[in-house]
C-alpha cells in the first residue's frame, strides 16, 4: 500500500527509540521516550519545499497522527510542525 499525503502534510517514518542510555543502562519499553524525529517518506505537493523524501527531520511533540501500515509505524503531520532537518556539513558555522 502507498500513502500519499495531501493538504500540506508530510509522512514521517519514526526513528527507533534508544534502548541504552549513554552510560550503558538498558531502558525498558515503558521508560523510553517517543522519538520526535524520523525520515520523510512522502511530501504533499502543496507542502513546504524545504524538505524532500529521504530527509531526516525533527518535529514538534504531540503533533500529527500516528498510523501503522504493514507493521511499520508512521506519523502524518502538517509541514508547519516540522522544526528542523539534519544537513551534512564539513564544520559547524560560527
Amino acid at each position: 500500500m502507498t500513502l500519499r499525503p495531501i493538504n500540506g502534510h508530510v509522512v514521517i517514518r519514526r526513528a527507533e527509540a534508544e534502548q541504552l542510555t549513554p552510560g550503558g543502562i538498558h531502558l525498558p519499553d515503558t521508560a523510553r521516550e517517543g522519538q520526535k524525529e524520523g525520515e520523510v517518506i512522502a511530501v504533499a505537493e502543496d507542502a513546504t519545499e524545504e524538505v524532500a523524501t529521504g530527509d531526516r527531520v525533527i518535529y514538534s511533540g504531540f503533533s500529527g497522527t500516528e498510523i501503522s501500515i504493514d507493521g511499520e509505524e508512521y506519523v502524518v503531520l502538517s509541514s508547519d510542525d516540522l522544526m528542523a532537518k539534519y544537513v551534512a556539513v564539513d564544520k559547524i558555522p560560527e
